[in-house]
């Protein structure tokens, strides 16, 4: 926890933990446009700030607050730039929507110590796996044409990595975009706009279940929600100027980020760190 006078009861952090969460939103905002991830970031970022006297339920809604409305600025620029096909889109949110409520639901009967190290060793395969294929995803050609063939495939992915947002979370985006660009053969580009508008979805569906319990610290989401905004914005704009390649970079540097983190996670559960 940063140290500090705190600001208000309405407002529980001092003012350099404000500014350190703000900050950190748009950081976590650029980052979750390029290429999704920011919540490795922004989450962190509450944890340490954030009061220990404050329940965990709060910082995850907060965090969701501003991811939320970070997610919808990036889709808006995508958007606007980049044409979906909706044949991919409507199955993908659809699964992604259904996968996470499943997810949610199960996450308490499933130890968090069983699936960290099973998801570290799929992130380490995925970065291995694009680093040895420099030019996948620089390009956008789908394999395959018919909307059958494209749906029930788009369906699947959301279904699983919906699922694996609502189970544990960390790097939902990312897992979204190599899918859709490794099965589907989507560009980076073409890829992030459809993970954008499903990962809003499932962000929505957390976000409602957080507001409806008041499990929010709303002053704060809805000052870190405007960093993240802009955050966003920036990033998106970023992507659809600099195209694939850039997209690329950015997609191993948070992969990398979150080997570290689930590396992290994994030995402090079996060192009881």
């Amino acid at each position: 926890m940063l140290d500090g006078p705190l600001l208000a009861d309405w407002l529980p952090v001092s003012a350099g933990a404000l500014i350190f969460l703000l900050v950190a939103a748009g950081v976590a905002g650029w980052v979750d446009a390029v290429v999704g991830g920011g919540g490795l970031i922004q989450l962190p970022a509450l944890v340490i700030a954030v009061p220990q006297n404050v329940s965990t339920p709060f910082i995850l809604g907060t965090n969701k607050m501003s991811s939320f409305f970070g997610t919808l600025s990036a889709s808006w620029v995508y958007l606007r730039r980049i044409r979906v096909h909706l044949a991919l889109l409507v199955p993908l949110v659809i699964g992604a929507f259904a996968g996470s409520a499943v997810g949610a639901a199960l996450s308490r009967f499933v130890p968090r110590e069983v699936l960290t190290p099973i998801v570290l060793a799929a992130v380490v395969v995925v970065a291995v796996y694009t680093l040895l294929k420099p030019q996948m995803g620089l390009h956008h050609q789908p394999r395959h044409t018919r909307n059958a063939s494209v749906a029930w495939r788009s369906a699947l992915i959301g279904i699983l990595v919906g699922f694996y947002d609502g189970i544990l979370g960390p790097g939902t985006g990312s897992f979204f975009v190599i899918l859709l660009v490794g099965v589907l053969g989507f560009g980076f580009l073409q890829a992030s706009v459809n993970a954008k508008i499903a990962n809003l979805t499932t962000n929505l569906a957390a976000l409602a279940v957080y507001g409806v319990h008041g499990e929010i610290i709303l002053v704060l989401g809805i000052a870190m929600a405007a960093l993240n905004m802009t955050g966003g914005f920036i990033g998106a704009r970023m992507a659809t100027r600099n195209g694939n390649r850039f997209v690329r970079i950015v997609f191993l540097v948070v992969l990398s980020l979150l080997i570290v983190k689930l590396a992290w996670d994994t030995i402090a559960q079996f060192t009881g760190a």
